[in-house]
């Protein structure tokens, strides 16, 4: 079972943090939603969750596989975080995995987590990826490495799903794809 923090700060982008931990959850995978700051934690859209843990218990935790950061307008805050820092950089170092979606991109590229690598996110973060080098794509899911990106919200359930892929196997996230009912997997 793989263990996945997903770090929250006020506003983040519920779409895309629950949908990650949901689908990962139904994986099998041990998430564990971490507050970045206070808790429970206010979402872009006033959606109070109460977070698993703080992210300063987990930072140092050598189960962690994967950090998945979400966007939303609360996004810079996760770039001021010395324990995100910490735990970015110590997963890179081990050959961990590193995920963000939307915005939280810029956060991987303000830590030096990207330079050089071929990333998407949202449209409005793409000069501060692009400043540190990224070959920028505008596909829905990027993977270069050990480092995944995504572009928002609509984009999330691709997402998560790569990322069972990732963690889990293709076989995992058929199976949970199958579940869902999606549109291009759903059958009578």
């Amino acid at each position: 079972m793989s263990r996945v923090v997903v770090p929250l700060v006020d506003g983040f982008e519920e779409i895309e943090a629950l949908t990650i931990v949901d689908i990962l959850r139904r994986a099998g995978s041990d998430v564990v939603t971490a507050a970045v700051a206070s808790n429970p934690v206010n979402s872009a859209h006033n959606i109070r969750v109460e977070a698993d843990t703080s992210l300063a218990a987990v930072r140092e935790d050598p189960e962690v596989e994967m950090v998945v950061l979400p966007g939303g307008p609360g996004t810079a805050k996760l770039g001021e975080s010395a324990d995100l820092r910490a735990m970015v950089e110590r997963l890179q170092s081990q050959d961990g995995e590193i995920a963000a979606i939307c915005a939280a991109p810029s956060v991987l590229a303000g830590f030096g987590a990207i330079d050089g690598r071929q990333a998407t996110s949202f449209p409005a973060v793409r000069d501060k990826l692009e400043e540190v080098g990224v070959d920028y794509r505008q596909d829905p899911v990027v993977r270069d490495g050990k480092v995944t990106t995504s572009r928002g919200p609509g984009t999330a359930m691709d997402f998560a799903l790569e990322l069972v892929a990732i963690l889990e196997g293709s076989e995992v996230r058929n199976e949970v794809e199958s579940r869902l009912m999606r549109p291009e997997t759903a059958t009578a």
